[in-house]
C-alpha cells in the first residue's frame, strides 16, 4: 500500500516525506528521512506544517505465528504508533489528518453476521487481540488539533506485491478451485478505491472515527476463486482442501489463517455519509486487474 500511496500522491502532492529504515535522500518531490520505527530523532521535524500523516507501519503478517514473530508483529505496530504520537505532541504544527492503517481482521469469524463499524464483533484470537491493541494505543494519542481515522482495510486486490498475483499464478497453472471448504467470505478492496477512500477523507473535514475499508459485496471464497478465473479466462480450477493448504503454508513460512478466515465486513459508515465505490462488485475489480486491455477500452 505505501507504493500505491507514493505514486498516487506524487503528482498532487509539492511534497511527500516517506519515513523508512533507509538512509536519508531526496528524489523529486518525495524525501525519505531515516527513523527506527519506535524511537524520535531528526524526522520529526519532517511532519511540522504536514497536511496529513498516514501511518502504515508494521511487520508483516504473512509469516508463521511464532512466539518471536508474534511479538515483532505487536511491537512494530505499537511502537510505530506511541512514538508518531509524542512526535505531533513536540511540533508547532501537526499535520491536521492522522490516518492510522489498521486492518478488518478485527472482527471475529464470521459465515452469519455481516460486520458494520457499529454493532461489528471482534474476536479473541492472536490477529484481532493485535488489531485491538493497534487502535487503542492510535486511540490513545490525544491530539486536540488533529483529525483521526482509523481505516479498517481488507484484502487490498492490486497488480504488484500483493496476494492478488499469487492467486493469479496458482489459477494460471490450474489450482484455482475454492480454498479449505470454500464457504468462507472474502472481504477485498480494489487498490483504487483505497486510495479514492483517502483522498474522500481528506476532502470531508467531519469525517472522523473508525472506517470499513471494505467492498459492500463480500464474497465466498468459492465464489471469489470462480470468478478469478472468468477473468483470466482460466476454464477450470482444482480446489485446495485445508491440509494441502496447512502443508503449503508451512513450507512458504506463513500461515493458513490468511486464507481460511471468513471476513464477513461491511462498510456502513462510508456509505452511509455518501462515499462512492469505483469498484464496487468483484467482477469488475478482477476485469481491471487482469484484462488491462478492457481498463484501456
Amino acid at each position: 500500500m505505501g507504493k500505491i500511496i507514493r505514486d498516487s500522491f506524487r503528482s498532487k502532492a509539492d511534497s511527500i516525506v516517506i519515513l523508512t529504515r533507509g538512509g536519508d535522500s531526496i528524489s523529486g518531490n518525495i524525501q525519505y528521512a531515516h527513523w527506527d520505527g519506535k524511537s524520535l530523532g531528526s524526522w520529526v521535524s519532517v511532519l511540522e506544517g504536514a497536511d496529513i500523516l498516514i501511518n502504515l507501519v508494521g511487520k508483516n503478517v504473512n509469516c508463521r505465528y511464532t512466539e518471536k514473530n508474534r511479538s515483532e508483529i505487536l511491537k512494530s505496530r505499537l511502537d510505530a504508533t506511541r512514538v508518531l504520537g509524542k512526535a505531533m505532541e513536540r511540533i508547532e504544527n501537526a499535520p491536521s489528518l492522522w490516518i492510522q492503517c489498521s486492518s478488518a481482521t478485527i472482527y471475529r469469524d464470521s459465515y452469519d453476521k455481516l460486520m458494520d463499524e457499529k454493532t461489528g464483533e471482534c474476536g479473541n484470537g492472536f490477529s484481532e487481540q493485535v488489531c485491538l491493541q493497534w487502535e487503542g494505543m492510535f486511540n490513545r494519542q490525544l491530539l486536540p488539533a488533529t483529525r483521526k481515522v482509523a481505516l479498517r482495510i481488507g484484502f487490498v486486490l492490486g497488480t504488484s506485491d500483493s496476494a492478488l498475483p499469487r492467486l493469479i499464478n496458482l489459477a494460471r497453472i490450474g489450482f484455482g478451485g475454492r480454498q479449505g471448504s470454500g464457504q468462507q467470505y472474502v472481504s477485498w478492496i480494489h487498490e483504487g478505491d483505497v486510495i479514492k477512500i483517502i483522498d474522500w477523507i481528506m476532502a470531508n473535514p467531519e469525517v472522523s472515527g473508525v472506517l470499513n475499508a471494505v467492498a459492500p459485496q463480500p464474497p465466498s471464497n468459492n465464489h471469489f476463486m470462480q470468478t478469478l478465473r472468468q477473468a483470466l479466462k482460466v476454464p477450470f480450477g482444482l480446489p485446495m482442501p485445508t491440509w494441502l493448504l496447512s502443508i503449503g503454508a508451512w513450507i512458504i513460512g506463513t500461515e493458513t489463517e490468511l486464507i481460511l478466515k471468513s471476513r464477513k465486513v461491511y462498510p456502513q459508515r462510508l456509505l452511509d455519509k455518501g462515499f462512492v465505490f469505483e469498484f464496487p462488485d468483484l467482477k469488475s475489480a478482477l476485469v481491471d486487474l487482469c484484462q488491462p486491455e478492457a481498463r484501456k477500452s
